[in-house]
């Protein structure tokens, strides 16, 4: 990774923060953290892992605490950093405040969050389950916001920070087949962007990676796996998403699609007519699916 190309990327971003030393000695005494939702395994574990390896404690959030204590052994023992697991919903009324809970036990605090975990939904949205619609909405889109909501203010205070999402290419055109997992995709992209300017020049980095197929358990688990797309569209590693989402959040760029099919097929969805990537978008979604079948939170 190029530093003098990220200590320019540091001056930019925090050209106009103004530190408050209020919020500066209500962390004294605590270490920076990277905090990953969904970091047991997948994309979000190749997340913590990438920033492990440039020398940052991290934090691992899931729900299941075997692989979540397994993945937070073998990065802090192949990184030597801190990754201390904490097992939690992010869902729950609760979390936040658990959350906090975490960090203080471990005497860490938020500087960096990212925001992976997410559940699928594939098949027609009129055969989706109320309970599998609720579950995707309460993830993808209540619990990111909230989590980006309590993260943000002590970042700007501090005048540093970030703030990295993980969304995907489905949120950048209408994804028949996937309508509602495409849906909250789009919602966390224009979150993102809008949030980034609202930001900007105070110290904090907000970006969204958007990366295509990525050879995870994913697509599997909403039973999408059968899907053209998955096919003929050659997937990404978890590793190489994630270098490329860690790269493009230390250069400060707030959109960053890895690959470069992908990065051509954000070019096209950008230029095209809904009228036509629509259908096409349906037509790699539909194959083979099985309606209504909800996927597991991303690994």
């Amino acid at each position: 990774m190029a530093h003098p190309l990220i200590h320019l990327a540091d001056a930019w971003i925090g050209r106009s923060a103004r530190p408050e030393a209020d919020a500066l000695a209500a962390v004294a005494g605590l270490s920076p953290a990277v905090v990953v939702t969904g970091g047991s395994r997948g994309i979000g574990r190749a997340v913590a892992a990438r920033f492990a390896r440039l020398g940052r404690d991290v934090l691992l959030i899931a729900r299941e605490p075997a692989p979540l204590e397994a993945a937070a052994a073998e990065i802090a023992r192949e990184a030597g950093v801190r990754a201390v697991p904490l097992a939690l919903d992010v869902t729950a009324a609760d979390a936040v405040a658990r959350l906090d809970a975490g960090l203080a036990e471990a005497k860490l605090y938020a500087d960096v969050l990212v925001n992976n975990a997410g559940v699928g939904l594939a098949g027609p949205f009129a055969d989706a389950s109320p309970e599998a619609m609720e579950r995707l909405i309460a993830l993808n889109i209540a619990a990111a916001s909230r989590l980006m909501h309590h993260a943000l203010p002590p970042m700007l205070a501090r005048g540093r920070g970030g703030i990295l999402n993980v969304g995907s290419l489905g949120g950048l055109v209408p994804g028949p087949y996937q309508a509602a997992y495409y849906a909250s995709k789009a919602y966390l992209v224009s979150l993102s962007e809008a949030v980034a300017h609202e930001v900007s020049g105070r110290g904090v980095r907000i970006a969204i990676v958007a990366p295509g197929p990525v050879n995870t358990r994913f697509h599997q688990s909403m039973h999408a796996d059968r899907a053209l797309y998955r096919a003929i569209v050659p997937a990404l590693s978890a590793d190489a998403a994630a270098a490329s989402a860690v790269r493009g959040y230390m250069l400060g760029r707030r959109v960053i699609v890895p690959g470069v099919l992908a990065t051509l097929g954000a070019l096209a969805v950008k230029v095209l007519p809904h009228a036509l990537t629509v259908p096409i978008v349906g037509a790699l979604l539909g194959i083979g699916q099985n309606p209504g079948n909800p996927g597991r939170a991303k690994p």
